[in-house]
């Protein structure tokens, strides 16, 4: 992975995810916006 480190606070506004929206409600279909990997991909952050 690209080191993208999803922040609720901003989500991702580009991909249709608002701020304010939770890792775990996400869509499915989501993708990194920096290197397109599956949301299945991701681990929680230590």
């Amino acid at each position: 992975m690209c080191g993208y480190v999803y922040d609720p606070a901003e989500g991702d506004p580009d991909s249709g995810v608002a701020p304010g929206t939770a890792f775990e409600d996400i869509p499915d279909d989501w993708v990194c916006p920096v290197c397109a990997v599956g949301k299945d991909m991701f681990e929680p952050e230590e």
